[in-house]
């Protein structure tokens, strides 16, 4: 059974990335999880407040808190009435990052799903700031999801990688069982001006081959200098629905997330992008 994690801010983008997971996964068995911390908005409003009434006001914010996500509940088992999945609450006084890093070591989680859209209204802004954080500090694969998109059957994946990375099982398992379930293919892209794969790279590519032995799925070789660019042309020009990237130290999608952002970068991301982490948290 996979264990989903769905963050939820009761706006629009959250609404819309429910709808894109309950989709997604209606053919797997799952227990589905959807989460809300709170703690941003009880501090905004007790700055001058007293510590009795500060407890006060933290517990009526969890009771709203609570209604609106047994609303959310009620709504997904209207639109998705499915007998292979179970559906959970959980509101959390904590930031988000933190509060979504305990559930998930605690309950083994497979995959967080968060709607995203930018924090201003930049509309070259994709990921909001609560996006970003998650995929950089938790330690699970994180799928984010665009509220423009509302295509839900992926039938073309892009997974670019320079293959000097290890992959974790389990999380191909997880890109596997997405391609398995809608027939798509799997399409690996290497950028690199170098015509010769090392050792190592061989080596994580027979990997990756042995992973998705049950799917249909092509490794590409595109001989440029950038990139960004080579991602952002191949997404336009093959119809890609899922970019999938793995997160990992001395890693492109890592040098993206700390050192600069998605958008400085120029990383046109207008479809569903799942980050695979191969990282540890400090």
């Amino acid at each position: 059974m996979k264990k989903i994690l769905i963050s939820t801010d009761f706006s629009e983008t959250a609404t819309n990335a429910i709808k894109y997971a309950l989709e997604l996964f209606k053919y797997d068995k799952c227990e589905i999880t959807i989460i809300h911390a709170f703690a941003d908005e009880v501090y905004e409003n007790t700055t001058e407040m007293s510590k009795d009434y500060f407890e006060e006001y933290k517990e009526k914010v969890q009771q709203n808190v609570d209604r609106k996500l047994q609303k959310v509940i009620a709504e997904m088992l209207e639109l998705s009435p499915n007998p292979r999945h179970v559906y959970n609450r959980l509101s959390r006084f904590g930031s988000i990052v933190d509060v979504i890093n305990d559930f998930v070591d605690s309950e083994n989680i497979d995959v967080v799903i968060m709607g995203t859209k930018g924090a201003t209204n930049n509309p070259k802004m994709i990921f909001g700031s609560n996006t970003i954080k998650v995929i950089k500090y938790v330690q699970c694969p994180v799928l984010a999801v665009p509220v423009t998109y509302h295509d839900m059957h992926p039938e073309n994946i892009l997974f670019p990688t320079d293959y000097i990375i290890p992959f974790k099982r389990r999380e191909l398992k997880l890109v596997s069982s997405i391609a398995m379930n809608y027939v798509s293919t799997i399409n690996m892209l290497y950028v690199s001006k170098s015509k010769q794969l090392s050792h190592r790279q061989q080596d994580n590519q027979a990997f990756l081959d042995c992973c998705f032995d049950d799917n249909k799925f092509v490794f590409k070789q595109v001989q440029e200098d950038n990139v960004t660019e080579t991602i952002n042309k191949i997404i336009k020009e093959q119809s890609i629905d899922l970019l999938v990237m793995v997160n990992q130290r001395h890693s492109y999608l890592e040098d993206i997330l700390y050192h600069s952002t998605i958008e400085k970068i120029g990383l046109e991301i207008k479809i569903p992008f799942l980050v695979l982490q191969n990282l540890r948290r400090e």
